[in-house]
């Protein structure tokens, strides 16, 4: 049997791993793959600091999963030492099919198949590996296990996941409004009728936790430099893709090249083992080596995207209340072919139109439930002295126009 270790967290200190199935998880290839994954991809284009990984991430929602057991047990909520260590070990493997570049990829290199798919059938992997020992951490996973609320503690408006990044996004990109108390918040999680809710003493930290996450969505997640250069990423790596089905030798790992040279959708997917293998074998490192072989290319479009991702020159932004009008794209057109002498057939690669939405709060979504003392219970958005209904369901929509800059 595998021996536990304890890591030592910047965030939440030290983090103890019993040995056995959770241990095995932690030393898996695929989840020791995560080391070499940035938590949020671009965002450190921004904030330099942000160098911390999906495992160091997956770690920290381990460990918040553990505390949330615990105090829960002690209210009295009765879970077996097997439910446990399942939704600990779903916690741990909730990441781990995502691809080098946070969602990059999923827009690029394969269509049709979200990293949560790809996540599932490599836990599916494991299991396998393990002789079913994970078949209870899949069912509560999937929100097949009879205690719901055991799969709400990974996914829901207040999971492990949200509430470790939320605060480790914080501390390592430096912007302290998105510090949330996540002990305090998880000290007041209670449980009725099989579902997740809080007590009515955490409602302050629940407000501090909404108003948080929307200040950490527009100032880190997408923040208009970061969707920029996102932007400018998904462009390099489809006019690579584009050349080397056309027949162009481009330098790839061999990872990289397999996803370059087909066209990948769930059909696809499931269909050819080895594409799971490949994406296995992908994290930020693949990319990153490609993209400065790239910067010599004979290609005009692909050197000029590849040296300005190396060179940290991201795409100029214009946000606009209003989709973008067509006139303006028709003049960035003209801008962008006479400055670089790029074709009117090849000039959409050096630029991008996207819509960026997001709400605080979801009122259809999962909903924030209050336990009061005398065992009623009102949606967050109702019982909230400061945070009205409107102003938490708003859904605030800008519309970006991202070019090469001239």
């Amino acid at each position: 049997m595998q021996k536990g270790k304890i890591i030592n967290d910047p965030v939440f200190g030290f983090i103890s791993i019993p040995g056995g199935t959770l241990m095995s998880i932690v030393d898996h290839p695929l989840m020791q793959r995560l080391r070499h994954i940035k938590q949020v991809g671009l965002a450190s284009i921004v904030y330099p600091g942000a160098q911390h990984t999906r495992f160091q991430h997956s770690l920290g929602a381990y460990y918040l999963m553990s505390e949330a057991v615990r105090s829960l047990s002690q209210k009295g909520i009765f879970i077996f030492d097997s439910e446990a260590e399942a939704v600990m070990a779903a916690i741990l493997m909730h990441d781990i099919g995502h691809g080098p570049y946070s969602h990059v990829l999923e827009h690029t290199l394969i269509e049709g198949i979200s990293h949560e798919d790809v996540s599932l059938m490599m836990m599916e992997q494991i299991n396998s590996e393990m002789n079913g020992n994970l078949n209870l951490a899949l069912s509560i996973f999937k929100n097949q296990y009879p205690k719901r609320f055991l799969h709400q503690l990974i996914s829901s408006q207040l999971d492990m996941d949200r509430l470790d990044y939320l605060r480790r996004d914080s501390f390592f990109t430096g912007v302290t409004e998105g510090n949330i108390g996540s002990a305090r918040i998880i000290k007041m999680l209670n449980v009725v009728d099989d579902r997740l809710v809080v007590e009515s003493k955490g409602i302050y930290s629940i407000e501090n936790y909404l108003t948080s996450r929307r200040l950490m969505y527009w100032q880190v997640y997408l923040h208009k430099t970061t969707v920029a250069t996102e932007k400018m990423l998904v462009n390099l790596l489809l006019r690579a893709k584009q050349l080397m089905l056309g027949g162009k030798e481009l330098f790839a790992t061999p990872s990289l090249k397999y996803f370059l040279t087909h066209h990948v959708d769930a059909a696809f997917f499931h269909a050819h083992p080895e594409a799971l293998q490949h994406y296995g074998q992908l994290d930020d490192t693949d990319i990153h080596c490609s993209i400065k072989e790239w910067t010599k290319s004979d290609d005009k479009v692909l050197a000029l995207l590849a040296n300005n991702v190396v060179c940290r020159r991201p795409f100029k932004v214009e946000v606009h209340d209003q989709p973008v009008p067509q006139e303006r794209i028709e003049e960035i057109e003209r801008q962008l072919m006479a400055a670089t002498g790029v074709s009117s057939d090849e000039v959409h690669h050096l630029y991008k139109v996207t819509t960026i939405s997001k709400d605080m709060y979801d009122v259809n979504d999962d909903h924030i439930t209050i336990l009061y003392k005398d065992g009623t219970m009102r949606d967050i958005a109702e019982a909230s002295e400061i945070l009205n209904v409107a102003l938490l369901s708003k859904k605030i929509r800008k519309y970006y126009l991202c070019y090469h800059r001239i």
